[in-house]
């Protein structure tokens, strides 16, 4: 329940809303807001017109615009467990597909980024699977479970009994899930028309939560480069 009292209209009482959420949008009211006022109203009279697009995922130690210093309106950022895009037209997540759809066909974004991290908990629980077998869920409706099989493909890629095991083997399997969205990405047919045109480009990064360390994907050697 929220209540505006009589007589202001700044003074709000929020009912069990976090304060520290509180106390961070009286913080940006009271300085950024203002010193990048003209930018606020510029983008609501003009609407948003970001050229980079980023599939991240929804852990809470990897936000983009974070790690981007991305100003407001620079980026579209679509986040879900394990920074994943499925297939095109396959029976996964809609809500991912229509976000791209609208980032490609209507705000005509000429770079997507597909974002992993380290300890990403997606993968995490995509290894369980693979080691625990299918037939195990991984919570009571197996949302997860079901989810994260769209990483099937790249179990085949790795030997989960060979000599990696541990952290070398997450972070391999955590660069190939970065490497496979990038492919599904091209199964989209007006993703795969622009690519021909040269007029859309697809990359991929990792980011080491612990040290803050950025890596992207060569396009020629396929491999990892870490920025310096």
């Amino acid at each position: 329940m929220t209540k505006i009292l009589e007589g202001t209209e700044s003074a709000v009482i929020s009912d069990g809303f976090p304060q520290k959420l509180l106390d961070g949008y009286h913080c940006f009211r009271n300085h950024r807001l203002i010193d990048e006022s003209e930018r606020y109203l510029e983008l609501a009279k003009t609407g948003q017109k970001p050229e980079i697009m980023v599939i991240a995922c929804c852990d809470s130690r990897s936000s983009p615009e974070v790690i981007f210093q991305a100003a407001h309106g620079e980026m579209f950022v679509v986040r879900n467990v394990g920074n994943m895009i499925p297939p095109y037209m396959s029976n996964g997540d809609y809500g991912i597909s229509a976000a791209l759809e609208f980032a490609v066909q209507g705000l005509f974004v000429k770079h997507i980024i597909v974002m992993g991290h380290r300890q990403c908990g997606g993968i995490q629980a995509f290894q369980k699977k693979i080691e625990c077998g299918i037939g195990n869920p991984l919570s009571p409706d197996d949302f997860i479970g079901k989810w994260i099989s769209f990483l099937q493909p790249i179990a085949d890629c790795f030997s989960l009994n060979g000599p990696e095991t541990g952290e070398d083997l997450q972070r391999k399997l955590e660069e190939q899930s970065i490497r496979q969205s990038i492919s599904n990405l091209k199964t989209f047919p007006y993703v795969s028309s622009l690519l021909k045109k040269n007029q859309i480009h697809l990359h991929g990064a990792w980011f080491d939560i612990s040290s803050g360390d950025l890596w992207t994907l060569d396009s020629r050697s396929d491999l990892f480069l870490k920025i310096c």
